[in-house]
């Protein structure tokens, strides 16, 4: 019998619609992004990587712009990064009150500002250390807890299997998502969706995968592949929340020009509404490189977005760019 990734399922107790998960998007996931990701069929959605030391301390800007969850996202996962069990429940409890459905603790992040504090992926060679944090978060939260992470540090390193395995049968995670990758690589080289298919079936809890799914073809791929009970799509994603349809049948064609400003028109109305006319125009020149490739636009309409003073500026250029390949 054939597996569809729109089925149902459950995470923790959490009743998911389809198997098509937002992965935790450093920078970028935040509420009007997940929300997209909903709006276009995500069956879960996962909040950029958050400071469990920022949370615990009360930082103004991380509690009223990260922890923001809106109504229409549910079912959605905060995702916390640290090292100190203590500061991680502390964040936990702080992260179930603002009204997350599950806490996702990374333990997969490669930069090396995270990794020298012991957070990340340090903490695959920290196995006691990863399961003690798992356990706060947990007792913390009252919530179910999940673990990202990645297949090792450096190449022929697979330490993360064991880290995943301790953190399911000590730890008490009600989920994995791997990043068949080792640290070391980034998001370079192929995903070792073998290494991966090993751990889904040694687990007796769900296993992800993340990496290297950038097309409906190659998430369908490596869902079949694996085994696995869900996908996260993550870099594949941006800028093209219409993935999320495709992967799940809904949709067989790409979106055309018109459809994709009126997109971004609604990426740019969310920013305002979180962060104001002002830091929306400079938030959103990260945004705009991803739009722009999904229109055709060349260089020049990139360097121009980067500049544009004023976001009234950016939909000049953007819709006028529209209305000279329509002519």
């Amino acid at each position: 019998m054939s597996r569809s990734l729109a089925e149902p399922w459950r995470l923790g107790g959490v009743s998911i619609p389809n198997r098509v998960v937002l992965a935790p998007l450093a920078g970028i996931g935040n509420w009007f992004v997940r929300l997209q990701a909903k709006r276009h069929g995500a069956g879960l959605v996962v909040s950029e990587m958050v400071s469990s030391f920022a949370v615990h301390y009360r930082n103004e800007r991380t509690c009223r712009e990260l922890l923001r969850i809106h109504p229409e996202e549910h079912p959605v996962a905060v995702q916390l990064f640290g090292h100190d069990p203590d500061v991680m429940a502390s964040a936990a409890e702080r992260v179930a009150a603002a009204g997350a459905d599950l806490i996702d603790i990374n333990m997969g992040c490669p930069v090396p500002k995270v990794c020298k504090t012991g957070a990340g992926a340090a903490l695959l060679e920290e196995p006691e250390r990863a399961v003690a944090l798992a356990r706060a978060a947990a007792g913390g939260s009252g919530l179910p807890v999940t673990v990202k992470l990645r297949s090792g540090q450096r190449p022929g390193d697979v330490s993360g299997l064991e880290v995943a395995r301790r953190l399911v049968f000590d730890g008490g995670v009600v989920g994995i998502s791997i990043h068949p990758r080792h640290a070391s690589q980034r998001h370079k080289g192929a995903p070792d969706y073998e290494l991966a298919r090993g751990l889904v079936q040694e687990l007796p809890v769900p296993v992800l995968i993340s990496g290297g799914l950038h097309t409906a073809e190659q998430v369908r791929r490596g869902f079949e592949q694996t085994g696995a009970a869900g996908v996260l799509l993550a870099r594949g994603s941006l800028g093209n929340p219409w993935l999320f349809e495709q992967v799940l049948g809904r949709r067989a064609s790409n979106p055309g020009r018109a459809e994709i400003l009126a997109e971004l028109d609604w990426v740019l109305e969310r920013a305002v509404e979180h962060l104001g006319e002002d830091r929306a125009t400079r938030y959103l020149r990260k945004f705009y490189p991803w739009y722009v490739e999904q229109l055709g636009g060349g260089r020049g309409l990139q360097a121009s977005l980067q500049t544009a003073p004023t976001l009234a500026a950016a939909r000049a250029l953007l819709h006028g760019e529209a209305l000279a390949r329509a002519a």
